[in-house]
């Protein structure tokens, strides 16, 4: 049973989240060979506050 923890930045959203999620999961039945319905998936959103890149926040870089 494939778990997919798919953890993005704040800001889609949910049409384009759910497209994810099916790509994703249709992605794992192709190369696992897994049946649809033994994958699960989830998306976590982080905000921008929470997530640093070099150790400054994205919500603090330059174009945030």
């Amino acid at each position: 049973m494939p778990i997919l923890d798919i953890l993005l930045l704040e800001g889609r959203d949910a049409d384009t989240k759910r497209r994810l999620l099916r790509e994703v999961s249709e992605a794992v039945e192709r190369v696992l060979g897994s049946p649809p319905e033994s994958i699960r998936a989830y998306v976590r959103e982080v905000p921008p506050s929470q997530f640093a890149v070099g150790g400054v926040t994205k919500d603090q870089q330059p174009g945030a």
